[in-house]
């Protein structure tokens, strides 16, 4: 009998399976595609009936509206030499109704005019009120008038890591532009970014800042300022040289609102800064912060007898934990923080004594005159290369530092300091004064006429000419 062999069943089974193959996976692409429509179409409801981000949006406009029109755009023209001209522009804000402008000291150096741009148009001409070599703060006044609108400061308030803030200026000439970030620290030191004297105390924050908005003012959430943008952190090749592509890392500095208060004040009435004082001196006992080990870092200090520190409670022996919330790993950190503070500011300190912590609130005075005139003759050593000090003879040069405007300018080791600009001096205090005249300060080159050691008093001064550079 024959057998009969059949292929049936296995056949559906065969294309049974093919046709699952080919419909299940649109099948299934149909599926999500359903699901992702209802998931969009559910969220688009939600956003469009939630108000909570349409009201961030509001806020953060507001502040634009606010802040805009205090923050100004300015134009610097000056020459290198007498054949070659050049520009550059930054960034500043509106400090009083009165005309004052406050920017970055570098933002209008070497500029013989200084234009600032308001952000309905308008331009003014400016002129340079006063600089502070130290904390890089200039002011400017232009003609009081319909359109001066000062910003808001945040004076009764502290600035507190992670708060969101908000970076004005002119990034690339992108005049009047606005960008977001946060605290990301307190208390840097950016002697990497800046190259100028008294680098210490900054706001970081990880707003994009670029070149342009050096000047600008740092607000917080109210529209109102709490620092002024100075510099960006840029990164270094294996040789630790300095990118000098100056575009925005994340990491920008800021000066703090209690730096810049006290300077302006000081500087739209006397047109010199102030220096302010503690009274403490440094025993040389650093003490580290470990973890675990019941060690939190300091400073032990010497306290001076009838200063600001002695008012305040501090006794000789106690150990400083941190100034204005700053903790204190350094004298340089702490010395800084001074530095950059006003005579009659209140700060806060937190010191160890006898293994208890104490909370100190101390009131700042004013630094003795010679050690005012040490800090500045520091700054003008970092940025000319001349080092100045006293003699039986007057003003006389104890240094010259190879490769600075000092050496260029044939300043030798020896040379007395006769006049400055024409108007004789007679000692080193007075000659670190005259050399913070507003147009020195701008970049302009000064006259100074020298005598060599070996020459009489009665000889004719040789005149040399110096100017700072940045």
């Amino acid at each position: 009998m024959r057998r009969v062999v059949s292929f049936g069943p296995p056949m559906v089974v065969l294309v049974s399976a093919a046709l699952l193959l080919a419909v299940v996976p649109s099948l299934i692409r149909r599926i999500d595609a359903a699901r992702t429509a209802g998931v969009i179409q559910v969220a688009r409801r939600e956003l469009e009936e939630d108000p909570v981000l349409e009201r961030l949006n509001r806020s953060v406009q507001n502040v634009a509206k606010v802040v805009e029109p205090s923050t100004v755009h300015i134009v610097v023209r000056g020459r290198k030499n007498e054949h070659v001209l050049y520009g550059s522009s930054g960034s500043g804000w509106v400090y009083d109704d009165l005309g004052h402008i406050v920017t970055n000291q570098h933002v209008v150096f070497g500029g013989e005019t200084i234009d600032v741009q308001f952000a309905d148009g308008q331009v003014r001409r400016a002129r340079l009120v006063g600089a502070d070599i130290l904390t890089d703060i200039a002011v400017l006044k232009v003609d009081a008038g319909p359109g001066l609108f000062p910003i808001p400061r945040a004076s009764d308030s502290l600035v507190e890591q992670g708060q969101r803030v908000f970076a004005f200026g002119s990034p690339f000439g992108f005049k009047f532009s606005m960008s977001e970030g946060i605290v990301s620290g307190l208390g840097r030191n950016a002697r990497g970014a800046i190259s100028f004297a008294g680098s210490t105390n900054y706001i970081q924050t990880d707003a994009a800042v670029n070149p342009g908005n050096s000047g600008g003012p740092l607000v917080d959430i109210r529209g109102r300022l709490v620092g002024m943008n100075v510099a960006i952190a840029t990164a270094r090749d294996a040789q630790g040289t300095p990118n000098t592509d100056g575009q925005s890392s994340g990491i920008s500095f800021a000066i703090p609102l209690a730096t810049i208060e006290g300077r302006v004040k000081a500087l739209i009435e006397t047109g010199r800064p102030p220096q302010a004082m503690l009274g403490v001196r440094f025993t040389g006992d650093v003490f580290a912060q470990r973890e675990g080990e019941g060690e939190t870092g300091g400073l032990r200090v010497e306290v001076v007898p009838g200063g600001p520190a002695d008012e305040a409670g501090m006794r000789s022996g106690d150990r400083i934990l941190s100034i204005e919330g700053v903790p204190v790993s350094d004298w340089e950190t702490f010395s800084g923080v001074i530095a950059w503070s006003s005579p009659g500011q209140r700060i806060d300190l937190r010191v160890e004594r006898g293994g208890t912590e104490l909370e100190l609130k101390a009131t700042l005075g004013v630094m003795a005159q010679e050690r005012s005139i040490d800090r500045t003759r520091a700054a003008i050593a970092v940025r000319t290369g001349l080092r100045l000090d006293g003699s039986a003879r007057g003003a006389y040069v104890s240094r010259v530092f190879e490769g600075y405007p000092a050496a260029e300018a044939g300043f030798k080791r020896g040379q007395i300091i006769v006049t400055i600009d024409g108007v004789p001096v007679t000692n080193a205090a007075e000659a670190i004064d005259a050399l913070q005249s507003p147009a020195f300060l701008l970049g302009h080159p000064i006259k100074i006429g020298v005598r060599e050691a070996s020459s009489p008093d009665d000889s004719t001064p040789v005149e040399l000419t110096l100017r700072l550079r940045y």
